[in-house]
């Protein structure tokens, strides 16, 4: 094979689009001398890729495009200087930077490499300080995302206090509920489960003392007893006697102790419940509340001649109140 076709051989590749290239470059002149090394003008390359970076403002993606299409240029040359500085740009840019091999010739590849390794010692120093820059800009980014979360947050909260009214309600207690059984009084002042166990142990004893109390009046017996020489017309007279048997005294006994007993325990719970009810007393009670704003009503329209009546609802602590308004 002649040294021509051999040198044309190894020229073709190069006129392909390298690995790092990407397929539309947003600056005009980058994508120019992308143009011109794909039509062979490599010395036109270096000198328009040089005078581009030194112009700045460009990405640091672009940049090593322009560094990796100068250099590849500069190699095609012969200009080793240019290729090696160009080269070393790149890396310096991206210490884990390569050439594709599938699109960049084996003898551009392996230049590269052995500048890698020459400059291992600098591009492990490079590749520290960029995950040092990276680990910097996402604890940065983190810390702006919680200000931005903050700061969300204390909107919100705002806008939730911003709804929010403060609702006074004012309770008045009936002084005489305070002597009716049954834990009224106790229901009256919000202590619900006191109330339930006076109303349930007064009422078991009330039940109970109604039982015992019919189940004595059970066992009574009437007979009628004829007597005679009682000064009548007739000398005679009869007299009805309600008596308990001598054979029921001892049910008579046990419903009896039964009965007074649970009439005696019903009127002490009664009179706890009645203490303890007047001791925690109040005539009113205040209680405060934070509610959320109710929707502004649509304005009413503009009252005519004559009277109009409006009602209006809103929700309170326990429940729900109502207002009515009068225009004359």
């Amino acid at each position: 094979m002649s040294r021509g076709l051999l040198l044309a051989l190894l020229l073709v590749p190069l006129l392909l689009v390298p690995g790092r290239a990407h397929a539309q470059e947003s600056d005009p002149e980058a994508a120019a001398i992308r143009s011109s090394f794909e039509y062979g003008k490599y010395a036109e390359v270096i000198d328009r890729a040089k005078a581009r970076i030194d112009r700045g403002n460009l990405g640091e993606q672009q940049l090593a495009d322009l560094h990796e299409l100068a250099g590849l240029a500069a190699f095609n040359l012969q200009r080793m200087t240019d290729a090696e500085r160009h080269f070393a740009a790149m890396l310096r840019l991206d210490p884990d930077s390569s050439l594709d091999p599938f699109v960049v010739p084996p003898p551009a590849v392996a230049y590269f490499d052995k500048l890698k390794e020459k400059m291992a010692s600098e591009l492990e120093f490079l590749r520290q300080e960029r995950r040092l820059r990276q680990e910097r800009a996402r604890g940065e980014a983190e810390r702006r995302e919680r200000e931005r979360l903050a700061a969300e947050e204390q909107r919100r909260r705002v806008e939730a206090l911003a709804r929010q009214v403060t609702v006074r309600t004012v309770e008045k207690r009936n002084f005489l509920v305070n002597f009716v059984p049954f834990g009224a009084g106790q229901f009256q002042q919000g202590r619900n489960s006191l109330g339930i166990v006076f109303a349930a142990t007064e009422g078991v004893l009330a039940v109970t003392s109604v039982i015992a109390y019919f189940a004595y009046e059970a066992l009574f017996e009437t007979s009628t007893i004829e007597l005679d020489d009682v000064l009548t017309e007739t000398g005679r007279a009869s007299i009805t006697v309600r008596y308990i048997p001598t054979r029921r005294s001892g049910q008579a006994d046990a419903w009896r102790l039964l009965k007074v007993g649970s009439a005696a325990g019903f009127y002490s719970i009664y009179a706890l419940g009645v203490a303890d009810a007047l001791y925690h007393h109040d005539d009113q009670v205040v209680r405060t509340s934070i509610e959320e704003r109710p929707e502004q009503a649509p304005a009413a329209p503009a009252p005519g001649p004559g009277a109009s009546a409006r009602l209006q609802l809103f929700p309170t602590s326990g429940g729900l109140g109502a207002g009515l308004t009068l225009t004359f």
